[in-house]
């Protein structure tokens, strides 16, 4: 079935389209989110949410791009709401760690999933401290950073996801990995 009859069967509302939607897409958008965060769990939540936003705003998909580029916009979308959100909830433990009253900072079962391509690392500690140094990333390079090198997505694929230029995706990955590679020098020095 081409891509146009296969959007109009979406917009119908046939329950076959949604069924081969979810067989052809699931797994890759699992694959983004956990990219983005990446904790089982959290992931799988928000993968549902990216096919709910899919199933009522397919209608207003316009075929500007791929039907794919569209729901990986949508999935980054979501991931980044995700953190942004948890973000906020964390600004107010870092406030108390910073006037003296330290919580304990947990280094959670937040990266936990270690069979996913972008996190197999040596071990969770090492993984946690990249983590933490790419959410510290401005956003734009922090999407573009997890899009290129941990989800693994082609330039073209990445420029058609941000609608930003391809040369302005070379620059800010760039940045992203020269910030990265400094943060994580800094850090190993002074774990020494």
């Amino acid at each position: 079935m081409n891509e146009e009859l296969f959007i109009a069967n979406l917009i119908a509302g046939k329950q076959s389209a949604f069924s081969q939607l979810l067989d052809d897409y699931q797994q890759k958008v699992f694959s983004t989110c956990i990219s983005f965060v990446p904790n089982k769990e959290d992931a799988e939540d928000i993968a549902q949410e990216v096919f709910l936003e899919v199933f009522k705003s397919i209608s207003n998909f316009k075929g500007d791009s791929k039907l794919s580029t569209w729901i990986y916009r949508i999935a980054t979308n979501k991931c980044l709401e995700f953190i942004r959100k948890r973000n906020t909830k964390k600004r107010f433990a870092f406030m108390q760690t910073i006037m003296g009253n330290e919580i304990p900072f947990d280094k959670t079962n937040y990266f936990t999933e270690f069979n996913h391509p972008g996190i197999i690392l040596e071990n969770k500690e090492k993984s946690a401290t990249i983590f933490k140094a790419i959410n510290t990333l401005p956003e734009s390079q922090k999407v573009i950073f997890t899009l290129a090198k941990i989800d693994g997505k082609s330039y073209q694929e990445i420029v058609e996801i941000t609608g930003k230029s391809l040369s302005s995706v070379e620059s800010v990955l760039f940045r992203a990995k020269k910030t990265l590679q400094e943060k994580l020098e800094y850090y190993y020095k002074n774990e020494k």
